[in-house]
């Protein structure tokens, strides 16, 4: 049975879903180790002037392995969304939950939970920052909540 919108009247969020800490790369580090500090860190390319993420060994532009990070706000809107009403472990208990893809201000889009938000608020376009939540190895998780 599929939900519209009107039918939902509140959404849960998945922090406290028991989550593992993400398998970390070397072309990683650098993204994870900002989010110990709650800081957001994207790929940067100099030859095209673009950010690009997810963190890759190589820019997706020019094929150059010559990336800087740069620490951005995390700031966006959201592009689009979709309400899960059904979950696989371990959120299945936490259904429904907003799910954001976010374009950040500088260009790039994100998808995470979308937290403190009530259903008739989300909006496409809607402004967002980013919210934080802890994982086992003393990094955080990056998610969107309302930038009012």
């Amino acid at each position: 049975m599929t939900k519209s919108l009107n039918d939902i009247k509140s959404l849960n969020d998945t922090l406290s879903a028991e989550r593992s800490a993400p398998r970390h790369f070397s072309f990683t580090e650098p993204y994870w180790e900002a989010t110990k500090e709650k800081k957001v860190f994207l790929q940067y390319c100099p030859t095209t002037e673009q950010y690009q993420f997810h963190p890759r060994p190589k820019s997706i532009f020019s094929g150059s392995a010559d990336l800087e990070w740069r620490e951005v706000s995390g700031k966006g809107s959201v592009f689009t969304f979709t309400i899960a009403c059904i979950g696989r472990p371990p959120f299945a208990e936490h259904v429904p939950y907003a799910l954001v893809t976010v374009e950040l201000d500088e260009g790039v889009r994100v998808i995470g939970n979308l937290v403190d938000c009530t259903p008739e608020n989300i909006k496409i376009g809607m402004r967002v920052k980013p919210f934080w939540s802890p994982l086992p190895d003393g990094t955080n998780l990056l998610m969107f909540t309302p930038d009012n």
